[in-house]
């Protein structure tokens, strides 16, 4: 169930906290970047804390992030409860307080419990799943376009992941023009679905 989505975006959430600037703000550190970054074919953008800080995480990313945690929370204390439920019929057969049928039939009930509570863990985990592997996709759409509408002009011949960078020059550095046009592009999309 545990995706790698969610260990990133908590690394990431880390990040977000730190960077609370407005988007007028940010926009203008982006066309300061950009300005800089002219004299250069090559750019790399830290994917990583464009997704921790764009709007799309903030205001969709963390409700999952935080329906996900729920959801688990919830399957660990009903695992929990169906344990101690059977550990108490255990010690009450043990200590001679049911007879052998009565035990059984509560046995039963506890399996059928378990059963049912297995079959619709594994339906809302399919679902978390799904929401999960959508807003990934989400996120990566709006990153990807927002890549191409800076690169519109093919100034840049090569942009990337600065996951792998061992050293650059920060005046390289696109993230804050990537994340401007991630959260602009969110805003579009968010009112054309309004319409």
């Amino acid at each position: 169930m545990k995706k790698t989505l969610f260990p990133a975006l908590a690394a990431a959430l880390v990040l977000a906290a730190c960077g609370t600037k407005t988007a007028e703000q940010t926009g203008d550190a982006a066309e300061a970047v950009a300005q800089q970054v002219i004299s250069s074919d090559i750019a790399y953008v830290q994917v990583e804390a464009v997704l921790a800080q764009c709007d799309l995480y903030k205001t969709e990313g963390v409700a999952l992030q935080e329906k996900t945690e729920k959801a688990q929370k919830s399957w660990a204390q009903r695992e929990k409860g169906l344990q101690a439920e059977a550990a108490q019929l255990q010690e009450k057969y043990q200590k001679g307080l049911i007879t052998s049928r009565d035990a059984q039939t509560q046995q039963e009930n506890i399996q059928k419990k378990a059963e049912s509570y297995q079959a619709n863990a594994q339906k809302e985990a399919q679902t978390l799943d799904e929401e999960n592997y959508v807003f990934t996709n989400r996120a990566q759409d709006l990153l990807q376009r927002a890549v191409q509408e800076i690169n519109a002009d093919k100034k840049y011949k090569l942009i990337i992941n600065a996951t792998a960078l061992i050293d650059a020059d920060t005046t390289l550095n696109i993230t804050p023009a990537v994340l401007a046009k991630v959260n602009e592009l969110y805003a579009a999309d968010k009112k054309a679905e309004k319409k």
